[in-house]
């Protein structure tokens, strides 16, 4: 039913992971894209982590993918034949983490109603753009995007970030925080075109932008953080 909502209102299609933890469902997120839903159910989650290569572990990056298969880890079997002594050597905080799901077990909690922290859009074009005013017309929607998700929820952000991705897929991102949230989709625009004008000349061929407004906070957050400093 949230598929076919999604579907009915943006036009977009959407794919769904479902399972009894936080970490399985974002692995059976990736089984069905772009448009279709899979189930991990308790008696196979052991044996479908068992079989699958760290690197497509969701929280294992390139860098610990790359350690664990120095030290001779490569699939969700090599991990859980390792003690949690071991993980916690080797990985640090994470290691208990690790350990863990390589045993299907997430003791996470979902917090349906927690609030985000960032929110952003960004888009790939079909021809690489070099000029400056091409890409602000591109940055416009963006930023359009943005701001219509915080004026649905009411949460307002300090801190602007532009991504840039290169036709040669090299990706910046330049950034700039503000003392108060900001306040209305005007002052995100100039924002985020002042990152993009402070930036430029670019080197190469742009392939991507994105904008992102992130410290997030509710009205009620912000109301009661001003009554604090009244």
């Amino acid at each position: 039913m949230i598929r076919a909502k999604i579907l009915s209102e943006t036009g977009l299609t959407a794919s769904a992971g479902i399972s009894y933890n936080k970490f399985l469902a974002k692995l059976a997120s990736d089984q069905r894209k772009p448009n279709g839903q899979f189930v991990i159910t308790p008696k196979i989650g052991p044996s479908f982590v068992q079989d699958l290569p760290v690197g497509k572990f969701h929280g294992v990056g390139p860098a610990t993918s790359a350690k664990m298969n120095r030290l001779g880890i490569f699939t969700g079997m090599d991990m859980r034949n390792q003690t949690l002594e071991f993980m916690n050597a080797n990985f640090g905080r994470a290691g208990a983490y690790y350990y863990w799901i390589s045993r299907g077990v997430d003791e996470r909690p979902v917090r349906a109603n927690r609030i985000r922290k960032s929110v952003g859009a960004e888009n790939t074009f079909s021809s690489d753009l070099t000029d400056f005013d091409a890409m602000v017309a591109e940055l416009e929607p963006l930023i359009d995007k943005v701001w219509r998700h915080c004026e649905s929820t009411g949460s307002r952000g300090r801190t602007v970030t532009l991504k840039i991705k290169f036709a040669d897929f090299e990706i910046i991102s330049r950034g700039r925080s503000v003392s108060s949230a900001v306040a209305n989709r005007g002052a995100l625009a100039r924002l985020a075109i002042g990152l993009l004008e402070n930036a430029m000349p670019l080197p190469k061929a742009v392939r991507l932008l994105g904008v992102s407004l992130s410290s997030l906070q509710s009205e009620n957050e912000m109301d009661s953080q001003l009554d604090f400093r009244i």
